[in-house]
């Protein structure tokens, strides 16, 4: 079936389908595609994440490590002369045709026109600043209307940046005007969806989202997060803040801790976990995120023994595809989509104030936090419990007379019934494990409503 162009939702909370369809955004973060894999390497990552489920891939047209001064595997520089107003119709032919298989795989693709350090000339890998509003504009012309007639792109600028200055956010305007114009001839931002990919945030302040800097403009559809790469982010309190703000845009987190990367905080701890992946998706999408973002250390640059990465992963690209937690994502995708899901809300007062009790075995309470979610008109909760603490829940905030209730297994994407109870005051409910990786879901559904089973078709 051919993919349909995205836009908002009616209720300016998620994103649909033209016609109305839900579209759960389950990204995999994969920047350097276009520039490091030949079509035949890609062939055999989309087929792979095409059987986990995702539905967005990110990727960058001029990548970092190297994007303007490395050519991609056949020998092709993304820009003769590193001139953005002279782009290589080589280089462009092989995006071309990544994105169309990428469609034949159901996948919508999240397009970076550009890392942000050709925009803003820092940070790490920089390969210095080539554009200024004019080019910025031509570029995005020339884009817009090389893909006019692929409804399945996102279009997401920025890439791992602030905009550092007044001339900075004049290129980046500029370029989302470029990208109208090349798609529908005028500057029309509804005929092509776009957003902001921002940086990561310090260990405190836990996250930037774009919503900091463009969150009034005219071409941004919704909002990101960048959560990063730091064990105590918390990404909920980010989510939050762009739910709360108006006009109303969906929101959610594009780069959050990528599962086996260093903790940018304190590079003494382990590597971030499928544990930790879980949890800032689970956390994000309960306080209201319309998907989510999945990454790994060694995918998104697809390093290979021998080629440049910044601090090196510790496996090759093929060998990350096989870490749990991207199966985990699959499974995150199908309990959302078991419900009915544009009519979800963020609820953290499910939660009664007396809920806590220490988890089995000892957690770092950076990593113990619970997160609330449920329909509108009470059908059905989600409570997340990052590390398995037992919770008391507020079935007040439910409807009907009897509550169903069951513990779904994030690891598994299984289900385990856990009894009915009259929907009455409320009830403390207690996983069946708790401790370090042992985070659950319990589901709370209205008897009476006749739900299908949780999580199906994972």
């Amino acid at each position: 079936m051919a993919l349909r162009q995205l836009r908002v939702s009616d209720n300016g909370r998620f994103l649909a389908q033209e016609g109305g369809t839900p579209f759960f955004y389950l990204g995999d973060t994969a920047w350097s595609l276009f520039h490091r894999l030949t079509r035949e390497e890609a062939e055999d990552y989309l087929r792979d994440r095409a059987a986990r489920r995702f539905t967005v891939i990110q990727a960058v047209a001029l990548s970092e490590f190297g994007g303007l001064d490395t050519p991609n595997p056949y020998g092709h520089f993304a820009l003769h002369d590193r001139d953005p107003a002279r782009p290589n119709e080589d280089y462009f032919r092989h995006i071309d045709q990544i994105i169309d298989r990428a469609a034949a795989h159901g996948f919508y693709v999240g397009l970076l026109p550009t890392w942000g350090d050709k925009v803003n000339a820092t940070g790490r890998g920089a390969d210095g600043r080539i554009f200024d509003p004019g080019s910025a504009e031509s570029y995005g012309r020339f884009l817009g209307r090389r893909y006019r007639d692929r409804p399945h792109l996102i279009w997401v600028l920025g890439e791992d940046r602030r905009p550092d200055g007044p001339e900075a956010v004049a290129v980046w305007r500029a370029m989302a005007r470029g990208i109208a114009l090349g798609v529908a001839g005028r500057e029309d931002y509804g005929a092509a969806l776009m957003t902001y990919h921002p940086p990561g945030g310090t260990f405190r302040p836990p996250a930037t989202s774009s919503g900091e800097f463009f969150h009034d403009e005219p071409w941004l559809a919704f909002n990101m997060i960048q959560s990063g790469h730091r064990l105590g982010n918390r990404n909920w309190e980010r989510i939050a803040e762009d739910y709360a703000r108006t006009p109303t845009k969906p929101t959610l987190d594009a780069e959050p801790c990528y599962e086996d990367h260093l903790d940018l905080h304190d590079q003494a701890r382990e590597r971030f976990s499928d544990w930790h992946v879980r949890q800032r998706a689970y956390w994000a999408l309960c306080a209201g995120a319309c998907g989510h973002t999945y990454g790994h250390d060694t995918i998104f640059r697809f390093w290979e023994p021998g080629r440049e990465g910044g601090a090196l992963p510790r496996v090759p690209w093929r060998e990350g595809l096989r870490h749990p937690g991207a199966d985990d994502m699959r499974h995150v995708r199908a309990l959302f989509e078991s419900r009915p899901f544009l009519s979800r809300i963020p609820d953290q007062a499910l939660i009664a104030p007396d809920s806590g009790g220490a988890a089995a075995g000892a957690v770092d309470p950076a990593l113990d936090h619970a997160g609330a979610t449920r329909d509108r008109d009470g059908g059905y909760a989600f409570v997340y419990l990052s590390a398995g603490s037992p919770v008391t829940v507020d079935l007040e905030r439910l409807s009907g007379d009897t509550i169903r209730a069951q513990w779904y297994d994030p690891r598994e994407g299984t289900a385990t019934p856990a009894g009915e109870c009259p929907r009455a005051g409320t009830r403390r409910f207690a996983p069946p494990t708790g401790g370090p990786g042992q985070d659950w879901v319990l589901v709370l559904d209205d008897a009476a409503r006749g739900y299908p089973a949780v999580g199906a078709g994972a």
